[in-house]
Formats: C-alpha cells, sequence, structure tokens
C-alpha cells in the first residue's frame, strides 16, 4: 500500500482522511440547535441554554475553520501537494462559489426592485397598503446618499486600489509593498464597517414594519457582513504575508481574498446605485 504522506507522482491531489468534515457537521449541527432554541426563547429545566449552546456552536465552528485551513496551509506549503493542476481545480471552486455568493444578491435586488418597482400592484394588497402606492413608501424618511454612503463608496474604492497595490507588489517580490497594500485594506475594511454601523444607528427608519426598511437592511446588512467576512480573509493573508508565506509563484490564498475583495466592491456600486440613490428619489432625505 502506498505511503499517504508521500507525494505522488501525478497532478491530482487525493486528500487524505480528515476528522475535520463530520466535526463541522457536528459543530453546525450544534450552531443550528443552539439558535433555534435562542430563538424560540426554549429552556431545559427552567433553564434557557439557547445562548450557551449557539455560543458553543459558533466556537466550534471557528475552530473547525481554523484548523481545516490550517490543513490546507500545510498541504501547499510543506507537501507540495498543490501542483498547478490542482490549483486550477481551486481557482474553479472559488469561481463557483462567488457566483453562489452573485445569487445570494441577486434574490435581494429581486425582492428590492419588485417592491420599488410594483408598489400599487393590485394583487398584493397588503403591499400597496404599506408603501401606498409610491416608492419609497409615502412618509418614509430615507439617508442621504451623498453623505456617508458616498464616503463609504470611496473607501470601498480605495480599498480596491491597495489591495491591487498589494498584488502587483507580491508578483514582483515587494514584500513591504505586500504587507503595506494588505494593511490598508484591512484598516479601510474596518472603517468601512464602522461607518455602515454608523449609518444603522442613526437610520430614519427601522426593519420591522417597513417594506422598505427590511429590503433596504436585508441587502446592504448581507454586503456589509461580506465586508466582515472579506476584512477577516485579508487580515490572515497579511499575519501569512507577515510570517513569509507567499511566493510571487504560489498564492492562491491572498489571490482568492482579493477576488472576494473585488466582487463585494462591485456589489458595493450597484447597491449604491440602485438602492441609496435610485430609491430616494422623490422621498424626504434625512438632514
Amino acid at each position: 500500500m502506498a505511503d499517504g504522506h508521500a507525494k505522488p507522482n501525478h497532478d491530482y491531489h487525493l486528500v487524505e482522511p480528515s476528522p475535520w468534515p463530520l466535526v463541522s457537521s457536528l459543530s453546525a449541527f450544534v450552531l443550528a440547535v443552539g439558535a433555534i432554541m435562542f430563538m424560540k426563547h426554549m429552556t431545559i429545566g427552567g433553564l434557557k441554554l439557547g445562548p450557551y449552546v449557539f455560543g458553543a456552536g459558533v466556537l466550534a465552528v471557528l475552530y473547525c475553520m481554523a484548523s481545516w485551513w490550517t490543513d490546507v496551509v500545510h498541504e501547499a506549503e510543506n507537501g507540495g501537494f498543490h501542483t498547478r493542476v490542482v490549483q486550477m481545480s481551486h481557482r474553479y471552486g472559488m469561481i463557483l462559489f462567488i457566483a453562489s455568493e452573485v445569487m445570494f444578491f441577486v434574490a435581494w435586488f429581486w425582492a428590492y426592485f419588485d417592491a420599488s418597482l410594483f408598489a400599487g400592484e393590485a394583487h398584493q394588497y397588503l403591499r400597496a397598503e404599506f408603501t401606498s402606492g409610491t416608492w419609497p413608501p409615502k412618509g418614509t424618511e430615507v439617508l442621504n446618499p451623498w453623505h456617508l454612503p458616498l464616503f463609504n463608496t470611496l473607501i470601498l474604492l480605495t480599498s480596491g486600489t491597495t489591495v491591487t497595490w498589494a498584488h502587483h507588489a507580491l508578483l514582483h517580490n515587494d514584500r513591504a509593498g505586500l504587507k503595506q497594500g494588505l494593511l490598508l485594506t484591512v484598516l479601510l475594511g474596518a472603517l468601512f464597517s464602522f461607518v455602515q454601523g454608523y449609518e444603522y444607528a442613526h437610520a430614519p427608519f427601522g426593519f420591522a414594519g417597513s417594506i422598505y426598511g427590511s429590503t433596504f437592511f436585508m441587502a446592504t446588512g448581507f454586503h456589509g457582513a461580506h465586508v466582515f467576512i472579506g476584512t477577516i480573509f485579508l487580515l490572515v493573508c497579511l499575519l501569512r504575508a507577515q510570517a513569509g508565506q507567499f511566493t510571487p509563484k504560489q498564492h492562491l490564498g491572498f489571490e482568492f481574498a482579493a477576488w472576494y475583495w473585488h466582487f463585494v466592491d462591485v456589489v458595493w456600486l450597484f447597491l449604491f446605485a440602485c438602492i441609496y440613490v435610485w430609491g430616494s428619489w422623490g422621498a424626504v432625505i434625512e438632514g
């Protein structure tokens, strides 16, 4: 029987048995059960254990993610299993993942445009009652797109420039430029999340009881979650760059982070143009 730890004499990577798929599934199950218990206010023996079960599930999932990806990094760095053929397969996988994320946003845009373009739809009598046949609904005060939303747009566009600078520096083996570009991108991503949090806290409308608020917060909030995840993704890349793990010829982790970040940038441009700018026409603007 061939040694499972030896590098094979072909270009494909036959993954060794790993505990992480099973452990991750169990962790996700605990997380889901905890979330249900928390949202339904379920008790066991009179104790509200939902938040604790949910927290344990979150920690377990995070541990599995970190451990599993650490194994993948070791396969690339120490095992030499990520040949050009394997890297191509990983690129296809990342492309399909981003495509699946695009479809998530298609759903939120669909909901927004369906509600806004057909605000007075006769068959949707409850919608007509909520919107008074106009969009934004009558009496709704919306955010000024040329204040914080425009500022956040400039932040993300700048971050797209800095991550491209970091990628260009890596290709030319400029380690200092790689680290500086990644650091700036991470800081800009964190600044975007802070500004969006401030914007949400001072929004003149809420999520509940408003079709405008629910579609607004679902679309922009889902994007905000992606910015947060992308910032962590890039922060991990920065730590790996500090450890000297990327080379000009092999840096899939950073390349995928850059792809993801550019995807986040493009989606925000559509959100800004459609929801903040177009969606505010004819409405009462805050301030």
